[in-house]
């Protein structure tokens, strides 16, 4: 593996762990609360691994999608930003509401479909740049 790599995968975990925490178990911890949906002693550990197994695959298929370039970086980022996040969306959104009780359909989807735009912008220019190098 290249360190180009490593990079992209540490551009992807570094920023996804603590924004996955505050967001979910401090800044809208009341309202994922009232959906009645999550644990009360959520396992940190599975969530982490299940970031370092999405940090390893987009860091594996980013340069396949994306010709990286190191002058149209911001090109492979919003392609990234479009293509992952959908998948993302369609994964992490749309089968959880669709399947799992919860107070309020639409307040998840609204939360959720706002946290992955979020990590997305994010993540997304980080691990163009990654590859620019």
């Amino acid at each position: 593996m290249s360190l180009q790599f490593w990079l992209a995968f540490a551009a992807y975990l570094l920023p996804t762990f603590p924004l996955g925490y505050f967001w979910h178990l401090r800044a809208f911890k009341t309202r994922y609360d009232a959906l009645e949906m999550l644990r009360d002693d959520v396992f940190i550990p599975m969530g982490l691994g299940s970031m370092v197994l999405q940090g390893l695959l987009f860091a594996w298929a980013y340069p396949l999608l994306f010709a990286p370039t190191e002058w149209f970086w911001s090109t492979g980022a919003l392609g990234f930003f479009v293509f992952a996040g959908l998948l993302s969306w369609s994964f992490q959104v749309l089968p959880v509401a669709a399947k799992y009780r919860m107070a309020s359909v639409p307040a998840f989807v609204a939360l959720e479909s706002a946290f992955v735009a979020l990590h997305f912008a994010v993540v997304s220019p980080l691990i163009a740049l990654a590859y620019a190098m």
